[in-house]
């Protein structure tokens, strides 16, 4: 089949799947709300997890699964993550040949690993090997990101790919049962285009929460679509808080930071070590593996130990001296060059100080619910990437699995298209485990409270309760009071609210819903 494939959004998994099927002759429709260096993957530092032909010593595809395993707590899909980490040497290489270039091992790495003429392979909390690749150190997701972008627009300047910036999907055209196509809004115009089939690539929903290492088009716009059109959902409650994500407010130039700066698992994994308001060292207290724990745990002792201070809103300090005292002057700035001129810019030298750091909004592991081909419960359906839920990554992503999961389902997706299974919807043999998976658009409550934000609804204000009650300490009575506050607030955003031109409406309508749908699934 080489009908025409929709495709919303423009990380990772967005953009290799519409290189891959524009390759194979399918006419492709790329849109995106932003342009197309809006998305998560753009800022991601930590790279991107494989096991290679020629891997670290004593590396594995099976230690990669049972790794990723291990870090999902017991709720990953088994047979997803097999089939991730065992075609990862493969889309690596669809990388490679749309011109990423990963950086060259010289000498012997961390963790011993050296190959030469091969990537240098990096570690990461709760990986067994060194198997991450990375890309200008710390810059992997602009540099993957800005290789498949140079890539895109030149297939649309040979006219064979139709590329629609700024343009902000607002519903999904269903007809006779299947999707068919979307309406968006352009230019505070609405349109639409019809496809055979339409692939959700559109991320995540990190401005749920007022700390996010998101950027601001994190608004959960693919997930509000998708359970418009009755798609299932599942693992809702499971969102990933990053544990160091630079706080702006502690630093001598916050006004310097365009936003939220993530401080990369791979800086703990060079050896940087996490000290509380007294200088004292706290991770060994609550996990074996210290600051090298899964992000979870180490979000979870920060958050624990900071309440145990007394100041359950403050935070820690990330110590990286001792990496440039170990490996050298000038460690920092070439391995991570993008951090220590952010750092900088937030007047922190730290090679010399400390950093303030406390966790953040960082990866949504629930989304729409699909099979192994990414195809949801709606046929003509697709979802990849942060917006899908493919039981790879369980109750907690494992670091630098999110790259390789959009990747290796993006190209899953465009493979069952070209194949004609977009007619079809998957009916759950191979599904994530539908921890919060019924489809639906109304989601009841058994409310107690207000969440004790009495308000009128506004984007903050629920950024606000979604951190207070929903962040990374939550209760059944705290999520109960946060479902009242929702309840009251969905009841006056209206549909008809966001008809008029205007994008931001159809985001806070969507971020609402989203919030609902986390809160109902929630224990």
């Amino acid at each position: 089949m080489t009908g025409r494939l929709a495709v919303v959004g423009s990380g990772i998994a967005g953009l290799y799947a519409a290189l891959l099927a524009t390759d194979a002759g399918a006419d492709v429709v790329l849109l995106t709300k932003g342009a197309l260096d809006h998305s998560n993957t753009w800022y991601a530092q930590g790279g991107i997890s494989a096991v290679l032909a020629e891997p670290a010593p004593g590396d594995t595809a099976a230690a990669h699964i049972a790794d990723t395993l291990r870090a999902g707590a017991g709720h990953c899909n088994e047979a997803a993550v097999r089939l991730m980490c065992t075609q990862a040497q493969r889309d690596i290489g669809g990388l490679q040949r749309y011109g990423v270039a990963f950086d060259p091992a010289v000498g012997t790495g961390t963790g011993g690993a050296k190959h030469d003429g091969g990537p240098a392979l990096g570690l990461e909390a709760a990986h067994s090997a060194p198997r991450i690749l990375h890309a200008g150190g710390d810059a992997t997701g602009a540099r993957v990101a800005g290789a498949l972008i140079q890539a895109v627009l030149s297939r649309r300047d040979e006219g064979k790919l139709t590329i629609l910036m700024h343009a902000e999907v607002t519903a999904l055209v269903n007809r006779d049962g299947r999707v068919s196509g979307v309406e968006y809004l352009h230019d505070g115009r609405h349109t639409s285009v019809d496809a055979d089939a339409v692939l959700l690539a559109s991320g995540g929903a990190g401005q749920l929460f007022a700390q996010t290492t998101n950027p601001a088009v994190a608004t959960a716009d693919g997930l509000a679509l998708a359970v418009r059109a009755g798609a299932a959902v599942a693992d809702l409650e499971f969102f990933q808080f990053h544990p160091t994500c630079l706080v702006s407010s502690a630093t001598a130039h916050p006004a310097r930071l365009a936003g939220p700066l993530l401080i990369s698992e791979a800086v703990r994994g060079e050896g940087a070590i996490l000290l509380d308001s007294g200088g004292r060292r706290f991770m060994q207290a609550y996990h074996p593996d210290a600051e090298l724990a899964p992000r979870d745990v180490v979000s979870r002792s920060i958050a624990l130990h900071l309440a145990k201070l007394g100041d359950p809103n403050g935070h820690v300090y990330l110590d990286a001296r001792g990496i440039e005292q170990a490996r050298g002057e000038g460690f920092l700035r070439q391995r991570f060059p993008t951090l220590t001129r952010k750092t900088l810019d937030a007047g922190i030298d730290w090679t010399r100080e400390l950093v303030p750091v406390a966790p953040a909004a960082h990866y949504w592991m629930g989304g729409v619910a699909t099979d192994l081909s990414a195809r949801t419960t709606v046929p003509g359906l697709y979802a990849a990437g942060e917006v899908a839920c493919t039981g790879v990554q369980g109750a907690n992503r494992l670091a630098s699995n999110s790259l390789l999961e959009g990747l290796v389902f993006g190209r899953l997706a465009v493979e069952s298209f070209l194949s004609g299974d977009a007619w079809d919807a998957f009916r759950g043999s191979d599904a994530p485990r539908a921890g919060s998976g019924a489809s639906r658009t109304s989601w009841p409550s058994n409310s107690v409270g207000d969440g004790g934000l009495g308000t009128p609804f506004s984007r903050g204000a629920l950024r606000r309760l979604m951190t207070s009650h929903a962040g990374v300490l939550r209760s059944g009575e705290l999520l109960a009071g946060a479902a009242s506050t929702l309840d009251r607030w969905a009841a006056v955003v209206r549909p008809a609210d966001a008809s008029h031109g205007n994008p931001v409406p159809h985001e806070d309508r969507n971020l609402l819903l989203a919030a609902q749908a986390a809160g109902c699934c929630c224990p």
